[in-house]
């Protein structure tokens, strides 16, 4: 009796491993890459974009956005992030966005597209510019949140829903012989009676766009660049 109480009361409570009706609990698998996502905090250009706001990657990259456009309004914003002004804008730019759907807003880091930059003479931060299908680009120029209004009604004039008649144009024939002049789009892009004139302006070109440490402002305020 000492013996059979013995042996039951030392009984382990748990199954044995050898037990083939045992199953081990299920583990999850654990996704490395969302969580190393989730630890990464956005910077503040990646924050609160919406799905018409585009990062451009290379110049063959802007080239080809704003000619799929069509008749849509495009606006290229040239911002920085060392620029306090394209900071405090951003916002602001991200709910227009919001507000305006239908027009593509493509954001061209300065810092990582700086000879695309300096070829398409931008010296100037934040900086802004509009394009409508066949008229190529409409406007250009340069806005803080202090003159906000100028966007404003840079969008409402050249927002409103229309035809154009012709291919879109994108950007101009001259930027687009300083961009293939420097290797950052192929010359194929280039339209015939600006293919010949490439070689003889290429250093020209290269001359043009030197732009010296203290080159980019920022409002009044000169930027290292």
């Amino acid at each position: 009796q000492f013996k059979e109480l013995n042996s039951k009361q030392f009984l382990p409570k748990t199954p044995l491993v050898s037990d083939l009706s045992y199953k081990a609990p299920k583990l999850e698998p654990v996704n490395a890459q969302s969580s190393v996502f989730i630890g990464k905090s956005l910077r503040w250009w990646e924050k609160s974009l919406h799905p018409n706001m585009i990062e451009i990657h290379s110049a063959q990259h802007l080239v080809d956005s704003l000619l799929r456009a069509g008749d849509k309004l495009v606006i290229v914003d040239f911002y920085s992030p060392g620029c306090g002004g394209c900071k405090a804008l951003h916002p602001k730019i991200c709910q227009l966005a919001e507000m305006n759907p239908d027009t593509t807003f493509l954001k061209v880091n300065y810092e990582e597209q700086k000879p695309m930059s300096y070829a398409l003479r931008v010296h100037v931060l934040p900086f802004f510019r509009f394009y409508r299908g066949a008229e190529g680009r409409v406007c250009s120029f340069s806005c803080t949140n202090a003159t906000i209004k100028k966007f404003k009604d840079a969008l409402a004039k050249h927002g409103t829903d229309r035809c154009s008649l012709g291919p879109t144009k994108g950007l101009d024939e001259s930027e687009l012989l300083e961009l293939a002049s420097i290797g950052l789009i192929s010359r194929d892009l280039l339209p015939s009676s600006t293919k010949d004139d490439g070689d003889k302006v290429g250093d020209l070109v290269l001359n043009e766009n030197v732009v010296s440490n203290n080159g980019l402002k920022e409002g009044n305020a000169m930027v290292m660049a």
